[in-house]
């Protein structure tokens, strides 16, 4: 079988030469057989091609563009029909050609015409490594969800759990724990006032010695002053009286 690939050489057209090398160039790669047949320079393949191509597949002027892609005499496709089975890699499905074993396409050409394969070296798509995987994931989330259910109410409940179970073990329900733990903290706020109280108290009596000195030094400022001081100021006056009185009379 033959691939056929009908070609413009003198095209004007730099999308429609694009096309074309795309597409050789990856048969190329693929190391497909082909023959290219120019419809530029013969009239015969050119109006073969028009001929050949799908009426469903032409467009709406009738004239189907380069390139188009036959198998021998059946039509595979125009560039983009080539271009989505590359993307899908499905390329010798679309030409019809049986895939080369060990491809990528061989392998889900076996899985769909056999099935899965329970011992072998692809199951559901899959190698062997990446089910080993996968299980061995599985076996893991298994064994987190055993170790929780295993736990103990006691580790689950943390602290909480404990006090509970003491509280029980000394007669004691939780109501009772938590009045207690309240009666405890208004003890404590209790204490505190009076050690701030007591602390206090001494700043209070300093102060007041403090006013009581200050009240004694005013008193003894405002005491008015007695006759025996007064009087030796008055006899000091009547001194420089008569000792001025002479002068004048001398």
């Amino acid at each position: 079988m033959v691939i056929k690939v009908f070609l413009a050489s003198s095209s004007g057209s730099t999308a429609i030469k694009k096309k074309q090398q795309d597409v050789l160039g990856f048969l190329e790669a693929l190391k497909v057989d082909y023959a290219p047949l120019d419809i530029a320079c013969n009239e015969d393949n050119r109006m073969w091609m028009r001929e050949n191509v799908p009426v469903e597949k032409k467009p709406t002027n009738g004239i189907p563009l380069p390139p188009q892609i036959f198998n021998e005499e059946s039509y595979c496709g125009d560039y983009e029909t080539f271009f989505d089975a590359k993307e899908d890699n499905a390329v010798y499905a679309f030409l019809g050609l049986p895939p080369p074993p060990g491809s990528k396409e061989a392998k889900e050409a076996y899985l769909l015409e056999n099935g899965p394969v329970e011992n072998g070296t692809i199951v559901n798509g899959t190698d062997d490594a990446e089910d080993e995987e996968n299980l061995e994931a599985e076996e893991e989330n298994i064994d987190d969800d055993t170790l929780k259910r295993e736990v103990p109410m006691e580790e689950c409940n943390g602290d909480e759990h404990t006090e509970e179970v003491e509280a029980e073990v000394g007669g004691e329900t939780g109501e009772e724990a938590a009045e207690e733990k309240v009666a405890e903290e208004k003890e404590a706020v209790e204490d505190t006032e009076e050690s701030l109280e007591n602390t206090k108290a001494p700043v209070k009596e300093e102060e007041a010695q403090e006013e009581a000195e200050d009240e004694e030094a005013k008193g003894e400022d405002d005491q008015p002053v007695s006759e025996e001081e007064e009087a030796p100021e008055e006899e000091e006056e009547e001194e420089v009286t008569e000792e001025a009185e002479e002068e004048e009379d001398e």
